[in-house]
């Protein structure tokens, strides 16, 4: 309805422009040449509405993800509020909402963290090499997650976990992984970075001792 509503307007512009040039004697290939070029235009602007809605007609056939689904597309994370013909509404860590262009879904390497009916997060956090793996996990990192486990218990169905994920030269690194309920982004917006706080909380009382 909206192409028709833009076709129709141009139409009528056009067929105006060219009765004014008609009747002031203007020469007719000025409104040519200007026509040609606002027709390519409005082509490659309606090959990019196309493909918008091709790509977001094979959204909504083939599900790579759903609404409340908490997703990664590209660079891009956020939850899933709404899928349309030509954008994929995302709610961010900003708590923005950003509407994605599906044929950018289509192009980009989608990430799906929700299963079981829970939003499962997965951050790193690093490290370095003058702690043990075992000390680091025993006195910092799970002291850490039983605190934020029992005073969050009621917003989150599962405990957090911690995963040793790698070392190199600058230091080594763990994985967190955090479990919310399906379509609570904001919770996961609030809860992830006050986590990851008590984690370093617990490290630097650890350094002090």
């Amino acid at each position: 309805m909206n192409t028709f509503k833009l076709l129709l307007r141009v139409g009528t512009i056009m067929i105006a422009v060219y009765s004014v040039f008609a009747i002031f004697g203007i020469p007719t290939e000025i409104f040519l040449g200007s026509s040609a070029l606002l027709g390519a235009v409005l082509g490659f602007g309606s090959s990019q509405t196309i493909n918008n809605f091709v790509a977001g007609f094979y959204i909504l056939i083939s599900k790579p993800f759903e609404v409340k689904d908490y997703v990664k597309i590209g660079d891009i994370e956020g939850q899933v509020e709404e899928i349309t013909i030509n954008y994929t509404n995302l709610y961010t860590p900003t708590f923005n909402l950003l509407k994605v262009p599906n044929t950018q879904v289509m192009n980009s390497r989608v990430l799906n963290m929700t299963h079981e009916g829970f939003i499962k997060y997965t951050v790193s956090i690093g490290f370095p090499h003058d702690t043990s793996n075992p000390v680091l996990m025993e006195q910092c990192i799970q002291p850490a997650i039983d605190e934020f486990h029992t005073k969050y218990k009621e917003k989150q169905l599962r405990k957090p976990e911690a995963y040793f994920e790698a070392s190199d030269r600058l230091g080594r690194s763990f994985l967190i992984r955090i479990f919310i309920p399906l379509g609570e982004a904001r919770v996961l917006y609030v809860l992830k970075p006050e986590l990851l706080d008590m984690i370093i909380k617990r490290w630097d009382e650890f350094k002090k001792r």
